[in-house]
């Protein structure tokens, strides 16, 4: 347990930041489950620009890294055009 306060605060500031960016974590997957699963192609696609979205502000967050956040757009949009 932190017992100097600058210990203690950086212990409460770190639990605000990992609240905050697990709440982006499961926006950004529940968008892309929602994209993956759509039926029609045309769902499937703004779905697939919506969860793009998620994913580019999680990572100019931060909160997944650039490469990662390529790589799933890419496979998104991927399964997008094979379902067309």
């Amino acid at each position: 347990m932190a017992n100097h306060p600058q210990a203690r605060k950086r212990a409460r500031q770190n639990r605000k930041r990992r609240a905050a960016n697990v709440r982006i974590k499961t926006a950004v997957k529940g968008a892309v489950k929602k994209a993956r699963l759509a039926t029609d192609s045309s769902s499937k696609e703004t779905l697939a620009r919506g969860a793009e979205s998620a994913i580019r502000r999680a990572s100019s967050k931060g909160v997944i890294p650039k490469r990662r956040a390529s790589r799933q757009i890419g496979r998104l949009h991927k399964a997008a055009r094979r379902a067309k």
